[in-house]
């Protein structure tokens, strides 16, 4: 715990880079944030406020605490199966690099209106959700880039397990981007008691129009994430079966990790920011993938109000994308995937900001955040696509 600011800083995890700490301590000394401020173990340099970081405030939210990939998360499915063969998984993966566009590609043709989450018959409540619908529907049911992934792992509970990881894709992107530029307007208007502009937090007050247009279009980005997932995941479900055989697949389980949600804490109505940070409830659960060709989790939250109930959203990253292109061996990191006899998406050196030395070790990421969940099942990935 760091307590030589506003309020405290508690750390779960083992050392922050400079700039990450300098992120994090400015948090503290914001006129809004409430009680303390909480740095998960995944932690890593955002804008504005590091991944991996949980802020709770009062009377204001702040897009920048939230992120540009709004509703950012992971869909889980169980299915029926033990196991799968290596000819099935080559299989699975064509048939989806066919059916789901990754990396910067969309649908060609928009997909059907019943898809898309309902954003109500008042387009002036959605004004950015409005102007950019149309473009949407020809993106849900499609990965994006970076750290998305559709991942078919082995459970230590002895079943398959299909995991995808996606946003809000441009949709999040635009509503983050409009909100964080007018709340920088505004704060230019509120002359010296305005947050300081190069700590990029500036704020909308909840009581402001501005600030409620932003949580109606933050809350429509997070559906619009889930749905997203869903969309994926159906298809990678039809894959799956038509491939196996299998026709035994569970509930999924979607858990989001960039919003912002009303919640009570230490006794106060706050609005808590979880940027890259899972919501840990006694009992619920979550889901912590690692990085490329490494173990993810399925988690139990313990309801830790020191953490202001959450924990990590990942493994978290030790070098940034052109960090790792520049440093890292492609054979190296191909080979510590094919020594786990993965099946992978790194094949040149612009992949490398997704390898396994860009991340840290998520054993230790896990074990750091041991008062905050507890682990359910590991898996084991067998084959992973990335856009």
């Amino acid at each position: 715990m760091i307590a030589k600011e506003k309020i405290p800083l508690l750390l779960w995890a083992d050392e922050l880079e400079d700039e990450a700490m300098t992120q994090a301590l400015r948090l503290t000394r914001l006129e809004c944030a409430f009680h303390h401020v909480a740095i998960m173990a995944d932690v890593h340099v955002g804008y504005g406020m590091p991944i991996g970081g949980v802020l709770a405030t009062l009377d204001a939210v702040i897009p920048n605490a939230v992120g540009v990939d709004i509703g950012c998360g992971m869909q889980a499915v169980r299915t029926g199966l033990a196991e799968v063969s290596t000819a099935q998984l080559k299989q699975i993966l064509a048939a989806l690099r066919a059916a789901v566009p990754l990396g910067f590609k969309h649908h060609r043709q928009p997909r059907p209106l019943e898809v898309m989450p309902d954003p109500g018959a008042a387009p002036q409540e959605l004004p950015m959700v409005t102007g950019e619908f149309d473009h949407a529907r020809h993106q849900i049911g499609t990965l994006g880039g970076g750290n998305h992934f559709i991942e078919i792992q082995q459970g230590n509970d002895q079943r398959i397990w299909l995991m995808v990881h996606s946003g809000s894709r441009n949709l999040g992107y635009k509503v983050a981007a409009h909100y964080n530029n007018l709340a920088i307007r505004l704060a230019a208007k509120a002359g010296k008691n305005a947050v300081p502009k190069e700590w990029q937090l500036a704020l909308l007050p909840l009581a402001s129009p501005e600030g409620q247009l932003y949580l109606r279009e933050m809350e429509y980005c997070v559906a619009f994430a889930r749905a997203n997932r869903s969309e994926m995941m159906a298809v990678l479900l039809a894959i799956v079966a038509e491939a196996t055989g299998c026709d035994q697949f569970d509930r999924p389980l979607d858990v989001a990790h960039n919003y912002a949600a009303g919640e009570t804490h230490f006794g106060k109505e706050v609005w808590v920011h979880r940027k890259g940070a899972t919501r840990a409830f006694a009992g619920e659960y979550g889901i912590i993938p690692g990085c490329q060709g490494s173990r993810s989790y399925l988690v139990r939250g313990l309801g830790n109000p020191q953490s202001f109930m959450s924990c990590s959203h990942g493994a978290g990253r030790v070098l940034g994308r052109k960090q790792a292109q520049r440093v890292l061996n492609l054979h190296d990191e191909i080979a510590k995937l094919e020594a786990n006899c993965v099946l992978h998406s790194l094949r040149h050196r612009n992949d490398l900001e997704e390898a396994p030395g860009a991340y840290k070790d998520i054993a230790v990421v896990i074990a750091n955040q041991l008062d905050l969940i507890e682990v359910a099942v590991e898996f084991q990935p067998l084959a992973v696509l990335k856009g």
